[in-house]
């Protein structure tokens, strides 16, 4: 059970009381610090933690408007997001990044989601491969650099790193400039000095660290001993999608005065997320990132020329389109957490993401008009047979993906037809969720 879980649990507790009293905020307390110190949250953080939540909680004036248990649950989400740090804002103008890390971290891998990042807001970007030490390194980054339409410069041969950032800044006039350094199995003595070379040498306006989320509350200390180094703008958080130590991460990060600049939250170049303490408490505790998703779902909507949101008729074709650009979203469990659906079982996630798979090979097995007229394929069953054929799936499961469909386009038409249900869903989208309360 991930922290996120455990939290929305704890205050699951204390919402489902028809009255709520002092011991139940102490009890409410005691399971918080059970929950923050087993997601690998530092120790004296939680007490510092809970102190100031129950003397706000219990002691402090409340707003007339609030109940208690109302009062309370602010209390635990304003004190969450302030042990979780601030927000980043990236800087959009030209300027040079380096980034920094320890092995497996997911260094490289971070940066094309930040060249991906910047190109996707109109910006040139060129990745310079400095981390002369691994093998294939250099020849990784060129691959992903290629991905996401960065320029790559490297020195072949040249094993001084601070001679190969040198180089490239001879040829690079890219908005954007990327280092990627070196890194160790542990911050040692000449990791530092190489670091402190290419620091040297590069002269970067943003210096970023990598770490990793599964190793919790060390990151502080990563955070801590590298800014000793290179002094840090701010620190990546990867594999925040598959570790139930993000929150311990988070936390220690912010401990040490450092900031949280990003969350990598998938494999694809588009799983990164500019950090924000507000939405990722929101996130832990249920909260829906609506504004967020929209963003997201916006700028897909852009990048894949999607059918119009009025189009006239919702066709198989067009469905597909919307499948192709959903995809681009990330894993479907991030997608469910910006939406406030965050209990949802992970085998329910994977049995669904299986299921869009599936009928993606099916409308690839299908012919040009059948996929504008889906009336013909309910007619005929060899059309049917040969779509299962085709897709390596069984005949029932085509029947049922158009079963799916027939029931999407009644919602479809329903939508269009019915104007107050138009807007009751665009008044929800622009903001009138106000009234949703945690738990």
């Amino acid at each position: 059970m991930d922290l996120g879980q455990k939290l929305r649990n704890a205050l699951a507790k204390l919402t489902g009381k028809p009255y709520v009293d002092e011991n139940d905020v102490r009890a409410l307390i005691k399971d918080l610090q059970r929950t923050l110190i087993t997601g690998d949250v530092n120790v004296k953080l939680v007490l510092q933690l809970s102190k100031r939540i129950e003397e706000r909680a219990l002691k402090a004036k409340k707003l007339e408007a609030l109940s208690l248990k109302e009062h309370v649950l602010k209390v635990v989400y304003d004190e969450l997001v302030h042990l979780m740090g601030g927000n980043h804002t990236p800087r959009l103008g030209k300027h040079k990044v380096l980034v920094v890390g320890l092995f497996g971290s997911g260094k490289t891998t971070s940066i094309s989601k930040i060249a991906h990042y910047y190109k996707s807001r109109g910006l040139s970007v060129g990745v310079i491969g400095a981390d002369v030490e691994r093998p294939a390194a250099q020849e990784q980054l060129e691959q992903l650099a290629a991905q996401v339409h960065a320029k790559f410069y490297a020195t072949p041969g040249e094993k001084n790193a601070a001679n190969v950032v040198r180089d490239a800044l001879k040829k690079a006039r890219e908005d954007i400039v990327i280092v990627d350094s070196a890194g160790r199995s542990a911050l040692d003595d000449v990791l530092a000095q190489e670091l402190k070379e290419i620091h040297t040498a590069f002269q970067p306006d943003e210096t970023y660290l990598v770490v990793s989320a599964d190793i919790g509350q060390v990151a502080g200390r990563q955070a801590e001993a590298f800014h000793a180094i290179t002094p840090l703008s701010g620190v990546i958080i990867t594999k925040m999608d598959g570790s139930g130590k993000g929150g311990g991460a988070v936390s220690a990060v912010a401990a040490t005065g450092a900031k949280t600049a990003f969350l990598g939250m998938g494999e694809k170049p588009g799983d990164l997320e500019i950090y924000n303490a507000e939405k990722f408490v929101g996130r832990l505790l249920g909260v829906p990132d609506i504004a967020g998703l929209l963003e997201k779902v916006k700028a897909i909507a852009e990048e894949e020329q999607l059918p119009p949101a009025d189009m006239e008729q919702l066709t198989i074709e067009s469905f597909y389109q919307q499948l192709k650009a959903a995809k681009k979203l990330g894993p479907l469990g991030n997608v469910f957490g910006m939406m406030g659906a965050t209990n949802i079982p992970k085998e329910m996630v994977q049995q669904s993401e299986d299921k869009l798979k599936k009928f993606e090979a099916m409308i690839n097995s299908m012919t040009a008009t059948e996929k504008k007229d889906a009336s013909l394929l309910r007619k005929t069953a060899s059309r049917i047979a040969r779509i299962a054929e085709g897709s390596g799936t069984r005949e029932q499961e085509v029947r049922e993906f158009l079963s799916q469909f027939e029931k999407m386009e009644k919602m479809f038409k329903m939508f269009k037809r019915n104007r107050g249900f138009r807007s009751q869903m665009q008044k929800m989208l622009q903001g009138g969720m106000g009234n949703l309360k945690i738990g």
